[in-house]
């Protein structure tokens, strides 16, 4: 197990690298100065070179890469251009309403998704199955722009009964009302997946002989369900749903912005916009180590549910 996590950290900490690297050159590569942006239309080029100097822009690209990563290994992810703020503060005060949002779209989406999966692998080919397999691949299909949009429409302007924009600052209950509709948005799609990984991995488990062994012995079968194929089919649920970080990260984005909830979304939306890219890095570099890590973890989860997976490594 030592070895397996000695690798999967190694693994992790180069992907890290190449990602970030990768949309370093490529946010460089998008047409605009900063410097420009900074000091307006009727900057002198002796105040762009300046700009120039302070945010690193007058080194080459390699230096720069290198630059920010060693300002990142001691916690310093640079400075705001606009509001002269630490950038670490920025991203590190935005987090958390990611994290959140996140965190219930996947909750709300697995607690619906699994048990709807279990069902429909076990009355499988019936009525209900049916049911089950056509709303999951309609959540599936609609884009979570699209559905935070018509849930906006529905239940924030039309019916009235959910706030429309923000976070909420009248206590906890009022936090949750204004969590409900973009965690909505975000997690649907994920039910459609999550119930359609569940119900083809029961039905795989369901057919293996231990579970048949089960049966014959006479066992009750709510118990061969949960007991010994549940924990088996669950363990592709855990890895789609660490990979899944970096879409629930994407949707987060859409819902950020169409909610006007704060967030790391709305925060590198507004960084692109400006050219911030100290703010676009440091943004990028947290975003891209969340993804990392949950991939880990969904990958160390399956390691202890599932001894072949670290003798496979």
């Amino acid at each position: 197990m030592l070895l397996y996590l000695t690798k999967r950290l190694l693994l992790a900490v180069a992907i890290v690298v190449l990602a970030v690297t990768l949309l370093f050159v490529m946010i460089h590569s998008v047409p605009g100065d900063p410097a420009s942006v900074v000091l307006g239309p009727r900057a002198t080029p002796e105040q762009k070179a300046l700009i120039h100097e302070k945010m690193g822009l007058d080194e080459p690209l390699p230096m720069q890469i290198a630059l920010f990563f060693g300002d990142a290994a001691q916690g310093n992810m640079g400075t705001d251009v606009f509001t002269q703020r630490p950038v670490r503060d920025i991203v590190f005060g935005e987090l958390p309403y990611t994290i959140v949002l996140i965190l219930t779209s996947i909750t709300w989406a697995s607690l619906v998704g699994i048990p709807l999966g279990c069902y429909s692998a076990v009355r499988r080919n019936s009525f209900v199955d049916k049911i089950i397999g056509v709303l999951s691949v309609s959540m599936i299909a609609i884009p979570s722009f699209v559905m935070a949009v018509y849930a906006l429409l529905i239940f924030a302007v039309l019916l009235g009964w959910l706030p429309a924009i923000g976070s909420g600052n009248g206590g906890f209950w009022d936090g949750v009302q204004h969590l409900i509709l973009p965690a909505f948005a975000v997690g649907v799609g994920w039910v459609g997946y999550i119930s359609r990984i569940v119900r083809a991995s029961m039905l795989e488990v369901l057919g293996e002989s231990h579970v048949r062994m089960a049966r014959s012995f006479g066992l009750p079968e709510r118990r061969i369900i949960v007991r010994y194929a549940l924990r088996l089919a669950i363990l592709p649920t855990v890895t789609v749903l660490g990979v899944g970080m970096a879409h629930l990260l994407s949707a987060a984005v859409f819902a950020e912005v169409v909610f006007a909830r704060p967030g790391l979304g709305a925060l590198i939306v507004h960084a692109v916009d400006t050219r911030n890219y100290p703010v676009v890095m440091g943004t990028v570099l947290v975003t891209t180590a969340l993804f990392v890590i949950s991939t880990t973890l969904a990958d160390l989860v399956n390691a202890v549910l599932d001894p072949r997976v670290r003798e496979g490594l």
